[in-house]
């Protein structure tokens, strides 16, 4: 497809004001200080072996307890073998994808990092199925989909549950005794992208063509869903454009990305009409930390796929590199 947003020059130049709600870092602190519910039916993240028929990687079923305590589920692969404690890459999905089959995304591990896929809660119909339920499925009149999913309120807005859950799977990998916990790197594809930026306070991260990022003019200018939900969601409910806008900015990635300080590793695609490359680039442009990008001039939603794989193959070798924090391994 051909360029329809800002030529590259301007989007490197591109940093919008994003205005920052009543009470946001105060909504996040209360967010993250709630306990997840002992009683619920996960107390503590539970790492279960499966057989994958891989011999090089060895495979957990997680569980763990999410926002309010509920279950989410993921992988977490570990290279047979590997000298530990290791470094991990905790990966985020994209937009309708689930967490697939336990064989499947083995990169990470076969690069000699522990990995961690997050199912999203909800998701799952697309290109791999997921196992998470999202009980909390808002008000009735939203746009099928999540965008506008619970967005009468910050409380109740799906991507707070979503948040909370990609935190507690940063924490529990923290906490595994195979993994170094000083070593930990987030990253993502399009909605992965958006929830590792969110999540970006708490490691390094590598997001890639990210959703969820300077909500209005996604909104405003994308040509194909998920930012389309929000659009179609206005035209049926006209008077409601300031409140829902006010709810979406507390979770806007690109805020988000202001609070954060570790290093980042970014990739753009400038024909990209699903993430529009100015939505990306005010990520980009707002992140607080050392950061880089990597920027696919002709390439659409696919971004540089095999090619940002190398680039992230050896930022994170360059950003492991050194000796471990020196706990105790896995037995």
């Amino acid at each position: 497809m051909p360029l329809t947003d800002l030529s590259l020059a301007d989007c490197r130049a591109y940093r919008p004001e994003l205005p920052v709600p009543d009470g946001f870092d105060a909504f996040w602190s209360s967010t993250l200080s709630e306990a997840p519910a002992a009683e619920g039916p996960v107390p503590k993240p539970v790492f279960a072996p499966v057989d994958t028929g891989l011999t090089q990687i060895h495979t957990y079923d997680v569980t763990l307890p999410g926002f309010a305590g509920r279950p989410v589920h993921g992988w977490l692969h570990l290279p047979a073998g590997a000298a530990e404690p290791l470094g991990c890459v905790v990966e985020f999905l994209g937009y309708g994808r689930g967490r697939g089959l336990a064989h499947e995304n083995t990169l990470w591990a076969s690069a000699g990092h522990a990995h961690l896929i997050m199912d999203t809660r909800g998701q799952g119909w697309s290109a791999a199925g997921g196992s998470t339920a999202d009980t909390d499925a808002g008000a009735a009149g939203t746009v099928p989909g999540f965008l506008t999913r619970g967005i009468e309120s910050p409380e109740t807005y799906y991507y707070r549950r979503v948040f909370t859950d990609a935190v507690r799977c940063v924490e529990a990998v923290r906490e595994h005794p195979a993994i170094d916990p000083d070593r930990i790197v987030v990253t993502g594809v399009s909605q992965g992208g958006g929830i590792a930026l969110a999540v970006s306070g708490l490691a390094g991260v590598m997001p890639d063509v990210p959703f969820l990022c300077d909500f209005r003019r996604g909104a405003e200018i994308a040509g194909r869903p998920p930012y389309t939900e929000i659009a179609e969601y206005l035209k049926l409910h006209r008077d409601r454009t300031g409140a829902a806008f006010t709810t979406l900015s507390y979770f806007d990635a690109a805020l988000l990305a202001t609070r954060a300080t570790a290093p980042a590793l970014f990739s753009i695609a400038m024909m990209d009409e699903i993430c529009p490359p100015s939505t990306c680039f005010t990520a980009y442009n707002h992140y607080a930390g050392p950061k880089d990008v990597r920027v696919y001039e002709f390439n659409g939603h696919e971004g540089g796929t095999a090619y940002q794989q190398r680039e992230q193959l050896a930022w994170v070798r360059s950003l492991f590199a050194g000796p471990p924090s020196g706990r105790a391994g896995h037995s």
